[in-house]
């Protein structure tokens, strides 16, 4: 009997290579077969709540100028900052990005109470304190977006949209398949009008030359902030409030189908919306280009600043409170309706 010997040298490594080709292959073609099939108007018409469990845990902290509630419920992880003198009649809604959760608006839901402001933050499934209901790697925007919209609905008055990263993509796909009918929308250092690949995949390559292969591997887009230093990297200036590592002990798993979902053919942007908007860019954004925001905001005709100084994550930095307060004053100029 012959014995069986491995392939060796150039032959077996051509075999491993061409078997990780294959791989990366059927996992793209897996990709595009998910997204191609999918139906943003049937994906809202679904209820999306799968989890009943009910009220599974609630703090109430209260200081002398505000009340803060932190809930799970049903599946939904929730912070609310309540002022003790309510100014404004209108609630701001924040809605997370990629790897966040409700706990990166801390700083800006504090600093909103003070001036009046009521504030609801709410966690995706898979995020922070709201447990898994489908599998990270099989969640899509406009999955998201249906969290998003049963949040507006929640509420009694339609809120002050406000989303950071790919939260600033849901509420641009709010306004196309929900409705153009908010106070207003603030974007901070959100995704761009019309492709992420084409305005920022050459940037996130240089950032990280290993991020896309190892993305395009696992359908999984954790690879971008891996560990503390890819983290740090990428989401906040090195004069942030978070170190690297209290950063990337907060984070957690993405799925990748995001990224490719804000792309042609799968996305287009609204024309010619009617809701007031705000678009918030870093100047020191390392994952998405000053150039690119300012074109979408043009796009959009929002009103567009650049804060100086700032990393991707613009409520980390130690400018977060002049940032808030840019935001505050351009709300009160857009008239939005005070509390009795």
């Amino acid at each position: 009997m012959k014995q069986y010997h491995p392939p060796t040298g150039k032959f077996g490594a051509g075999l491993g290579l061409g078997a990780v080709t294959g791989w990366v292959l059927a996992q793209q073609a897996w990709v595009l077969g998910k997204l191609l099939s999918i139906d943003v108007h049937q994906t809202l018409a679904a209820p999306p709540h799968r989890i009943r469990t009910g009220l599974a845990y609630q703090q109430v902290e209260e200081t002398q100028t505000l009340i803060r509630t932190h809930t799970i419920q049903d599946g939904i992880e929730r912070i609310v900052y309540t002022p003790r003198r309510r100014r404004f009649q209108t609630p701001i809604l924040m809605q997370h990005g990629m790897w966040h959760g409700a706990w990166c608006w801390r700083l800006w839901q504090q600093v909103f109470a003070e001036w009046g402001w009521e504030t609801m933050a709410f966690s995706l499934p898979g995020h922070a304190g709201s447990p898994v209901q489908r599998p990270l790697a099989a969640c899509t925007l406009d999955y998201y977006l249906s969290f998003l919209k049963a949040e507006v609905e929640r509420l009694p008055c339609k809120p002050v949209l406000m989303g950071h990263s790919m939260g600033g993509a849901l509420v641009q796909w709010y306004l196309k398949y929900v409705g153009d009918d908010l106070p207003a929308a603030v974007l901070v250092a959100p995704w761009t009008s019309h492709s992420m690949f084409a305005d920022n995949l050459l940037r996130l390559l240089r950032l990280d030359p290993l991020c896309l292969p190892l993305m395009m591997l696992s359908r999984d887009a954790w690879p971008i902030v891996r560990n503390p230093y890819r983290a740090a990297r990428a989401l906040i200036s090195p004069h942030a409030l978070y170190s690297p590592q209290e950063l990337f002990a907060r984070l957690g798993r993405e799925s990748v189908l995001v990224l490719y979902q804000h792309n042609p053919p799968f996305w287009s942007p609204p024309d010619n919306l009617t809701t007031p908007m705000l678009w918030l860019a870093g100047e020191a954004d390392a994952v998405i280009g000053e150039a690119g925001q300012r074109r979408s905001a043009q796009h959009y005709r929002a009103d567009y600043v650049v804060v100086e100084q700032a990393g991707h994550n613009l409520m980390m930095e130690p400018n977060y409170r002049a940032t808030a307060l840019t935001i505050h004053n351009w709300l009160v100029q857009q008239g939005i309706e005070q509390a009795l």
